[in-house]
């Protein structure tokens, strides 16, 4: 098996039980995401070392990036998407800056629809779980 296929199973099979979870509970277990992350890593190790590099400066860079967002805006985005989203540049490498994109642009594109159907004063307040963005972004 192919480390590109390994990571793709994995990250599938992460992203799914992580959706579910942040729409029903607005969480992000770290229960899935600490063994993910080492999943990624490991399969690495065993298959590719030369991805390890570009896996850690990836998952950092995608963690920081939300886990900033998060420090600067409590109560906005949480540390358990930061958390994901260094999971996810684990498994992307260098791909995850286009899966970021992707899930910032379509959760701000729901964040308007709320918006333009409430009204800015009701829209403003609304919240959104955004692993489901991130694992879209992920997918896409």
């Amino acid at each position: 098996m192919t480390l590109s296929l390994l990571l793709t199973l994995g990250l599938a099979a992460v992203l799914m039980p992580v959706t579910v979870i942040d729409l029903r509970r607005r969480v992000v277990p770290d229960a899935i995401t600490a063994p993910a992350a080492l999943g990624a890593l490991g399969a690495a190790l065993a298959l590719d070392r030369g991805f390890v590099g570009q896996q850690l400066a990836a998952g950092a860079a995608a963690g920081g990036f939300l886990g900033a967002a998060a420090l600067l805006a409590p109560g906005g985005m949480g540390m358990g998407d930061a958390k994901l989203a260094a999971v996810l540049g684990l498994y992307l490498g260098r791909a995850v800056a286009a899966a970021l994109v992707v899930a910032l642009v379509a959760g701000a594109a729901v964040g308007i629809a709320i918006v333009a159907r409430r009204g800015l004063s009701e829209g403003r307040r609304a919240t959104l779980p955004f692993a489901p963005f991130l694992a879209f972004g992920a997918l896409v």
